[in-house]
């Protein structure tokens, strides 16, 4: 990304956070205007010149001001953005809208996260729901069945407990199984089963050689017991009337593929995912979610807690001219409070 002088990243910064307000394009003689004797007319002309040749702003058309490029946001985003302080009211309003539906159960509380997320953002509020394949292993038992069969039962996140019957290649006498369970409790207690079962499947016949023959055994076990896939997953979307507020994705053809992501939900959850891993807010603009729908959009999101690990992720959709420094704290806090509410319910 080219260097801007400070002179230059301010210009950039006022007319993006112009256009963000007004949603016109920004004439060289208002940013004149705005900033006053401070520079002079043909300073700022030549330095919007330099801003447009750089890819930071373009002009929609022939004789009109110009607007910010996503290579412009990204900028704005990253080295201008001065993120706002939310205001108590907001905070309030989070609180008796999120906390006050604990009573009600988890599911009612990603409602009411949703739900806010799009009342306070006038955008797409959207909360994905915990998979509840993605476990953590606490602790595995093995129990020697009839025939060549063996009863794995797992214990998951903080209390879940899951049962297993594996067919196996030969007949385990208790003892065995026990120390198998114990060597796999000593090893992988607190990793994701999932997780932990693709890295087996692809390390096994190393692992094979770099441990004795009881831990071998133990891993073919665990291997077995663990489960094969996620669950689909699924996610809570509010708000997406919201959208038809905003001119720049009003195009009927737009709308509809954008309305079709929504109720589809699939490609929207392959997007939120990639934050699973992530720490803090993410930020998504234009075609950088690799989503071809989104590309005329912007998606902020941040994880949520469960137990004490990320279960889940919270996000506004709207489009790329988002006030920016208001919706990244909204998400942020909004993720926090969410966390605080599951843990307590």
């Amino acid at each position: 990304m080219a260097e801007l002088d400070d002179r230059a990243a301010w210009l950039l910064k006022l007319l993006i956070e112009r256009y963000i307000r007004d949603g016109h394009p920004v004439a060289s003689r208002q940013l004149s205007r705005e900033v006053g004797n401070s520079l002079s007319p043909a300073t700022i002309r030549n330095v919007m010149a330099d801003l447009d040749e750089m890819g930071f702003v373009c002009s929609p058309h022939t004789s009109a001001g110009r607007i910010p490029t996503q290579q412009g946001y990204r900028l704005f985003v990253d080295q201008l953005l001065e993120p706002e302080h939310m205001p108590a009211r907001v905070q309030r309003r989070l609180m008796q809208e999120i906390l006050g539906s604990r009573a009600a159960g988890s599911d009612e509380m990603l409602q009411a996260t949703s739900h806010v997320l799009s009342s306070l953002s006038t955008m797409a509020g959207v909360v994905t729901v915990p998979r509840r394949n993605r476990a953590v292993l606490r602790r595995i038992e093995f129990l020697p069945l009839s025939g060549q069969r063996v009863l794995a039962i797992l214990v998951v996140n903080q209390h879940e407990v899951q049962n297993r019957v594996l067919q196996t290649e030969r007949t385990y006498a208790a003892e065995e199984l026990e120390r198998f369970a114990n060597a796999i409790n000593t090893h992988f207690a607190g990793r994701d089963l999932l997780a932990l079962r693709e890295a087996l499947r692809q390390d096994l016949g190393e692992t094979k050689q770099s441990v004795d023959a009881q831990l071998q055994s133990a891993l073919e076990l665990l291997e077995s017991a663990a489960p094969e896939k996620r669950d689909d997953g699924d996610m809570v979307v509010a708000g997406g009337a919201n959208l038809f507020a905003f001119e720049e994705l009003a195009q009927i053809d737009r709308l509809r593929d954008l309305f079709d992501a929504l109720d589809r939900k699939r490609d929207l959850l392959a997007v939120f995912d990639q934050c699973l891993e992530a720490q803090g807010v993410q930020l998504f603009i234009g075609d950088e979610s690799g989503y071809r729908v989104l590309d005329d959009c912007s998606v902020v999101t941040a994880p949520y807690s469960l137990d004490g690990r990320v279960a889940g992720i919270i996000g506004v959709i709207g489009p790329t001219r988002m006030a920016y420094g208001r919706i990244i704290p909204l998400v942020r806090d909004t993720a926090r409070i969410l966390s605080e509410g599951l843990k307590a319910s």
